[in-house]
């Protein structure tokens, strides 16, 4: 009797701790098996999620940990996918690994849609799959179609609650229900992880970096652009001190560059290791703002720590995001539309007012229309109401039929009858 448990992050790892902790996956008297991956574009130099501090007190809730990127080396795991011919031989050789008598008696991965997460499912077969959500992209649809044979053994998605009255899209075209968890579990968890501010360093404001030039966003050059416009907004609000966390598979270098910046500025930049969990620094320093693009820490940070945030950056990114269902879009969206927005001149600005779950399923649409037909009517009605500006492309409403060649948004048809009639009856 084995459950076996797939993370890339150690905030997907805490998730899945929440889970467990809350009873989503029954009593452990069955043997857990964690694998963990390292996704980074050098995961030779990057360190993975079991050897971040904070993964010490998760680690009691699993009976093994094992590495895919040990098991599939010297291949990348976000590139490696078994042929169909391999498919059958290789998933007896990771099961004779793992030491699995059969198939598990349940499989829980994240980013179901692309591997090592669909890779693994298509390897270990037969059993039922939970897919729990470790970020902003759970209220965005399903990135690729997934096999009957996988999507059809998906049981749940379990999912933290980042932004109430927002439900998940993903996995929802296959009937697949969503199940939050309890705020309460999540920060249990939390507060398990939280180092001493002793061994921390300080800073007033906090930036949260990303790695949007590895994912062929904007160049390298923009992006320490960005970091740099981040530190020269909390500079100008008068912050002395910021403290700056690089995403975990971003390297060193933004750390380097932005250094530059905050000598001209003569602003004391501290930066925080990389195996540091962003969340572990908004519990012990409680920072009086935090910045970054589109990162789900900023929500955690807002959400789960009641701390001020602000964005920077998102009218580019949701320009540059190709394809338009890049599935980044939705988490994009979430942020541009919900936080306040940073200057470089230190002004903050409210984003205008907003339907947050229309906006989303609005866009969900012209992401997977195929998918989610049923939400034609609501994307329409969004753009009549809002017109295309920044969330939409006009090229791909021009293709869906609701925005006519040179023309303005394409009203419903529901729409148009409601008004006549109101117009009718006045």
């Amino acid at each position: 009797m084995t459950q076996l448990f797939y993370a890339s992050t150690l905030f997907g790892a805490m998730t899945l701790a929440a889970a467990i902790d809350d009873g989503r996956f029954g009593p452990h008297d069955r043997r857990r098996i964690l694998l963990v991956s390292n996704n980074a574009a050098i995961p030779e130099i990057t360190p993975s999620l079991d050897e971040a501090p904070g993964f010490a007190a998760l680690r009691p809730r699993f009976d093994e940990v094992w590495s895919w990127n040990d098991i599939v080396a010297p291949l990348h795991p976000s590139d490696w996918k078994a042929r169909i011919i391999e498919v059958p031989m290789l998933g007896r050789l990771l099961r004779s690994h793992l030491s699995l008598d059969g198939d598990p008696d349940e499989l829980v991965l994240e980013s179901i849609a692309v591997p090592p997460a669909r890779t693994i499912a298509g390897l270990i077969k037969d059993c039922p799959i939970t897919v729990y959500s470790d970020g902003l992209m759970s209220y965005g649809p399903t990135r690729d179609p997934l096999p009957q044979e996988i999507s059809g053994r998906i049981t749940r998605l379990l999912h933290l609650d980042l932004v109430p009255g927002l439900s998940p899209l993903l996995l929802s075209e296959y009937g697949v229900p969503a199940e939050r968890l309890p705020d309460r579990s999540f920060l249990d968890v939390l507060s398990m992880i939280q180092p001493s501010a002793d061994g921390l360093p300080t800073g007033q404001a906090m930036i949260l970096g990303q790695y949007l030039s590895a994912l062929d966003i904007v160049t390298p050059e923009e992006e320490a652009g960005l970091h740099a416009d981040m530190l020269r907004g909390l500079a100008a609000r008068g912050f002395g001190t910021v403290l700056f966390k690089p995403h975990p598979a971003a390297g060193r270098r933004h750390a380097q560059q932005l250094r530059e910046t905050a000598g001209e500025l003569g602003v004391r930049l501290a930066v925080v290791g990389e195996t540091v969990p962003a969340e572990s620094c908004f519990a012990a320093l409680r920072p009086e703002l935090v910045v970054g693009c589109f990162s789900t820490a900023l929500i955690t940070a807002r959400r789960y720590f009641g701390l001020p945030v602000a964005a920077m950056g998102g009218e580019t990114v949701l320009e540059r995001l190709t394809p338009y269902e890049n599935s980044n879009r939705i988490p994009a969206t979430v942020t541009d539309a919900l936080l306040p927005r940073l200057s470089p001149d230190g002004s903050l600005e409210e984003p205008p007012a907003v339907d947050l779950p229309v906006l989303v399923r609005a866009v969900g649409y012209c992401m997977q229309s195929e998918t989610h037909p049923g939400l034609r009517e609501t994307a329409a009605a969004y753009l009549d109401a809002h017109g295309p500006a920044r969330y939409f492309k006009r090229q791909r409403l021009t293709t869906l039929g609701l925005l006519p060649a040179g023309g303005t948004p394409q009203a419903s048809t529901l729409g148009r009858l409601r008004r006549c009639l109101s117009r009718a009856l006045s």
